[in-house]
């Protein structure tokens, strides 16, 4: 065997579909993409959502509400979350920092204090927002409440 003998296996070479080349061919006229339309033309890319007619999904779907773009989104801690933190972390200064730094918050997150739960440690807050009955159970706890913007 010489290397201009070389074939490749019987069966593993088909021949190209040879398209609009005339009746004879068997794939002339329309070509293998049906009648007329625009599927059938070149560069057709149907648009998104199209369903052919039907009213389209997004328009079928009732909306309702809105979504208030003012709104100020919290990452919310209450006073029993606070405590069980003291315990396992040892925190008793909860800045934005320093809830960072033990990975509880995300940088950008702000954080709101809620009365949910007791308070038995005595902590410094420095902090975005706290609820005023939050407020008054850190204070009587001997804890001190400093708001950050």
């Amino acid at each position: 065997m010489k290397l201009h003998e070389l074939r490749p296996a019987k069966g593993a070479t088909h021949k190209e579909k040879r398209l609009g080349r005339g009746e004879a061919s068997g794939k002339g006229g329309t070509s293998t993409k049906g009648n007329k339309g625009g599927q059938s033309r070149a560069g057709y890319k149907s648009k998104m959502a199209h369903e052919g007619g039907q009213m389209p999904i997004q328009r079928r779907v009732p909306k309702r509400g809105f979504k208030n773009i003012n709104r100020i989104e919290y990452k919310v801690f209450n006073l029993g979350q606070i405590d069980q933190l003291v315990e396992k972390y040892g925190i008793t200064d909860f800045s934005l920092e320093n809830l960072y730094t033990n990975g509880l918050i995300n940088q950008t997150d702000r954080v709101k204090v809620l009365a949910n739960g007791e308070l038995k440690a005595k902590v410094t807050f420095r902090i975005n927002a706290i609820s005023e009955k939050a407020k008054t159970s850190i204070e009587a706890a001997g804890g001190t409440v400093e708001i950050v913007k």
